[in-house]
């Protein structure tokens, strides 16, 4: 264990001692590998990529979980104390998460935040335009941002094998190019005319930025989940949906559909609600258990729903 490492974990002697009185914080306090905490269940499933078992990744995000709005326990607030490595996305995506997040870094332990890696796109409308859009991962290319800012963080650490790092980041950095191509191929097969999206919130700015999509609204007008839309907000997003011709909608599997479904109801046409997994992955047997398998899934039911 590093000195700094050590010195941190004296520093916070009161909340390990709840983590070894109930035995049931994430993760091995045993375990001499270095310990790395990342908030996001997709962002931890990037880190468990490229570190293998060269070190700890706790997830701190539940699967089906909604990354807005999930919160932590006292032991694994503990635990982000103790880590060699704190991961998250940042961009005020972590709502319930954020207070521990600063309180680890105020605390000296080291924090890479993936918004700093990419170009930043900011809400085109909504409650919320203007302000930082957190959901990059709907492109994959700005996910291979990140996987190249995060490799030096990753090696620097240590105990951790440059020489391994190295050659998973460049294996995984492959399949993310290699899912950029196939999203591309995909997509271009959906006439420029129905490349129009609504889901629950606004999710897919990256996604449309980046292969050409519009979104023609959300049935949620914030950044947020927590947001919650009102009779005129549903009123002009039916009005938008029957303009554009929209016959599908998709709803996050982390969010409830009702809203969507209240949409297809009203909305004057043949519409089909569609899930995807968008906000979070699912556990093994739920569809999307990491970030590759959700985004061909989603690529697949996206490129189905609009084209003719």
């Amino acid at each position: 264990m590093s000195t700094t490492r050590m010195l941190r974990s004296v520093g916070a002697l009161a909340a390990l001692t709840v983590i070894a009185l109930t035995g049931c914080a994430a993760g091995s306090a045993s375990d001499d590998r270095p310990l790395i905490v990342v908030s996001t269940n997709i962002l931890g499933d990037v880190v468990a990529e490229l570190v293998g078992d060269d070190a700890q990744v706790v997830t701190l995000m539940k699967p089906n979980a909604d990354p807005h709005s999930f919160e932590i326990s006292a032991q694994e607030a503990a635990r982000l104390q103790s880590a060699d490595l704190v991961v998250s996305n940042g961009l005020g995506l972590e709502e319930g998460l954020q207070q521990h997040l600063d309180g680890a870094a105020a605390s000296g332990v080291e924090s890479f935040v993936a918004g700093d890696a990419i170009e930043v796109l900011p809400y085109a409308s909504g409650d919320a335009a203007g302000t930082p859009d957190p959901h990059f991962w709907t492109d994959p290319a700005r996910m291979i941002a990140v996987v190249d800012a995060l490799e030096p963080r990753l090696i620097a650490i240590d105990g951790m094998d440059a020489d391994a790092v190295a050659a998973a980041v460049a294996t995984y950095r492959a399949e993310l190019t290699a899912l950029d191509a196939e999203m591309t191929t995909a997509f271009a097969g959906i006439p420029p005319e129905r490349r129009a999206l609504v889901t629950n919130h606004h999710v897919f700015g990256y996604l449309a930025d980046r292969f050409g999509f519009r979104i023609v609204g959300t049935v949620i007008p914030g950044g947020t989940t927590l947001a919650a839309p009102s009779a005129s907000d549903l009123a002009d997003l039916v009005s938008a949906v029957e303009e554009a011709g929209v016959t599908t909608v998709f709803a996050e599997s982390s969010s409830p559909d009702r809203l969507v479904r209240a949409l297809a109801e009203e909305a004057d046409v043949d519409i089909s609600v569609v899930e995807l997994f968008t906000e979070s992955l699912t556990d093994a047997d739920g569809g999307a258990p990491d970030y590759l398998t959700m985004m061909r899934v989603n690529t697949e039911r996206i490129a189905t729903g609009l084209s003719p």
